[in-house]
């Protein structure tokens, strides 16, 4: 157990002042003023896609700001607390120290974060891979998971498009997040994750291997000058969405699909209200696989939208969940590992995704 000293409060202070230089937070408080501005101006809100952005970005820049103050006030109090306690007293601040400590490792992670769409929400697409009907149902339990983070970081999931599967689970499905720097937390999360487990579906209880994969794109609005689709471009077709049966059946040709000519990318969305709100998604989807190819090209390492294209199974995974004959979830890449599998497929992959941020 690490002593309490003046001079490790005062490193941590110094480490606090370093991380809010690093971050630029001067600048960030004269953005949102202007933003601030913007927002009173009689029409802000005639262009609704805009208005939301922008608003989307003050709640940014509030919170990044307002950390950094309560960080720089709570140490500042904890220091001053230890001047005027007794050697006795001191354990008491451990707690509050500790506190301070985890809220600044969240608050460092941003600074690893400064791609150009760090900062959107996620669009994460699941696909199952080799094990069959068990790989449906690892591709749900993966839904399920990522669900339950989005729940967690209070951030906003919506289903956009999902295919099930032929007995049980889920084929593919396709998941909308919303949240400040949503996609700068989950774009390392793209690649193929393994499960293995004794099997729910087979008679003699024998150990079972399934895959999956998950790719992540940024969330694109739809006023990104920067990527131009042409109306020439894409092949619209509105569709009947499939399901199982019952209310969830899309019973209206409101889905839709679209291909982009050029590339021969289709994107789908069947799960929104009408079929203006799915084409609205899909062409957010759409816009967000170019990006990707154009970024791709930058950085000279993938050949296709999926990258150099990896079959989610044997030899590709990035992530095992091993259920048995032991309990551990370890990331290949970081070694990060949990011996709670439970927690972590209910949501907790805070561990996993910061290890990862820090390591780019």
């Amino acid at each position: 157990m690490e002593i309490i000293s003046k001079s490790n409060l005062e490193s941590l202070q110094a480490e606090i002042e370093q991380t809010v230089e690093t971050l630029d937070l001067k600048n960030k408080q004269q953005r949102l003023g202007e933003l601030e501005t913007k927002a009173l101006e009689p029409d802000f809100w005639q262009d609704q896609n805009v208005a939301k952005q922008i608003m989307s970005d003050i709640e940014q820049l509030k919170n990044e700001i307002e950390t950094a103050n309560s960080l720089q006030s709570d140490i500042q109090a904890i220091l001053e607390l230890f001047n005027q306690s007794d050697e006795d007293q001191y354990e008491s601040l451990r707690e509050d120290i500790g506190n301070i400590e985890q809220k600044l490792l969240g608050f460092q992670t941003l600074k690893f974060m400064s791609g150009k769409y760090d900062k959107a929400g996620a669009i994460l697409t699941l696909h199952a891979g080799q094990g069959g009907t068990e790989a449906n149902d690892w591709t749900s339990m993966l839904l399920r998971m990522y669900t339950r983070f989005a729940e967690r970081e209070g951030f906003k999931a919506e289903i956009i498009h999902m295919v099930s599967g032929t007995e049980t689970g889920i084929s593919s499905a396709t998941l909308e997040i919303e949240g400040p720097y949503a996609f700068g937390r989950l774009k390392r999360e793209a690649g193929t994750h393994r499960l293995v487990r004794i099997s729910p579906f087979n008679a003699q209880n024998l150990r079972q291997t399934s895959f999956a994969g998950v790719e992540v794109i940024p969330l694109i609005t739809d006023q990104d000058s920067d990527i131009l689709i042409k109306d020439e471009d894409i092949e619209f077709k509105a569709v009947r969405a499939g399901g199982a049966g019952g209310q969830k059946v899309n019973k209206t040709s409101s889905a839709v699909q679209i291909k982009h000519l050029p590339t021969g990318i289709t994107v789908h969305s069947t799960e929104r209200r009408d079929q203006f709100q799915n084409r609205q998604a899909a062409m957010q989807i759409l816009k967000a696989k170019l990006w990707q190819i154009e970024e791709a090209k930058r950085e000279q390492e993938l050949k296709s939208i999926k990258g150099e294209h990896k079959i989610a199974g044997w030899g590709n995974q990035i992530r095992n969940y091993v259920l048995h004959p032991y309990k551990l979830v370890k990331d290949l890449r970081t070694d990060v590992e949990s011996s709670n599998p439970t927690e972590v497929l209910d949501g907790n992959l805070e561990p996993f995704i910061d290890a990862q941020i820090r390591i780019g």
